[in-house]
């Protein structure tokens, strides 16, 4: 029988997943799945814990939490890999905000559906990202993406709001960051063997499909293609990004004039003039940053997800 970890943050989705555990281990007896649980304590204590787990040889270990315990997770699980341990399967409790990492993956955010997945045991081996710079010059690993601009300054927006949780807060985040961050920085982008100089006021580098629980980067986006699929927007007036909002809620924006979508394995990312607000996963780069490059790894983590449904 397969050993599941369960990490835990209880302190994810304002509370929720703490709330949630006992619901969790009652539904994952009730499938007869071998599991421990242990809760986090501190930030990157989901990292280490996942590490641990992978030497401790666990066959699956699992998120439960928001994007932010699922990257330290994955971040963990990397970790074990580059020290040559064991490489452990991953899965997703989803009791997040957003759940953009997750639902990339394919997997469900109903927890009771999550933990039917786990269960199912279905492994869909997935690509993994790393971007240097920031914060974290010697680099840090994505599951979901990484943006640049005005879409990480929504994410920093939301997390500050205690009034309001979901996608509702990313909302209400973007018509604030339409006054707050309107003014692009002239960046150069690099990606492959192609560059372009310009006022960017959002690079979104993506190996899931969204971000902001509902705003779709990456409408076409696989996390096993083994490319990132890049959403790029040139600087806009501030009634123009009104208007393209509900092109991302639908994921078509690729048809309008700012937006450049294509695809690349490396990407690096210039202030020429100006500072890159940047996130990973929901998780802060860095708020003035210079310089970011990152890289796609093909085929690096088993993911515990539901089938793919196959077209005929």
């Amino acid at each position: 029988m397969l050993r599941h970890m369960i990490i835990a943050n209880p302190t994810a989705g304002r509370g929720a997943s703490g709330e949630a555990i006992p619901q969790i281990e009652r539904l994952l007896s009730e499938y007869g799945l071998d599991f421990d649980l242990v809760r986090t304590e501190r930030p990157w204590h989901a990292a280490e814990l996942a590490q641990e787990a992978a030497a401790a040889e666990y066959d699956v270990v699992v998120a439960m939490g928001g994007d932010g315990t699922a990257n330290e997770v994955l971040n963990g699980l990397m970790w074990a890999k580059g020290a040559g341990g064991n490489t452990a399967a991953m899965g997703i409790l989803c009791v997040g905000r957003g759940n953009d990492f997750a639902y990339g993956m394919g997997i469900p955010t109903d927890l009771q559906a999550g933990c039917r997945t786990l269960a199912q045991g279905n492994r869909r081996t997935v690509d993994v990202g790393r971007v240097a710079g920031g914060l974290y010059p010697e680099g840090r690993y994505f599951g979901n993406g990484v943006g640049i601009g005005f879409d990480a300054v929504v994410g920093f927006e939301a997390v500050k709001m205690t009034w309001l949780t979901g996608f509702p807060s990313y909302i209400v985040a973007v018509l604030k960051t339409v006054f707050l961050y309107y003014k692009a920085p002239l960046t150069r982008i690099e990606h492959d063997e192609q560059a372009i100089t310009q006022p960017s006021l959002m690079i979104s580098i993506m190996n899931g499909q969204r971000m902001g629980g509902g705003f779709y980067m990456a409408p076409e986006g696989a996390p096993d293609d083994g490319v990132f699929d890049l959403c790029i927007a040139h600087e806009v007036s501030r009634p123009r990004i009104f208007g393209l909002i509900p092109h991302f809620l639908k994921g078509t924006q690729a048809t309008q004039e700012p937006i450049n979508m294509t695809q690349a394995r490396r990407v690096v990312v210039t202030a020429v003039e100006g500072i890159l607000p940047a996130h990973a996963d929901g998780e802060t780069l860095c708020t003035d940053g210079q310089w970011l490059e990152i890289e796609l790894l093909p085929g690096q983590i088993d993911m515990v997800t539901q089938p793919l449904e196959v077209t005929p």
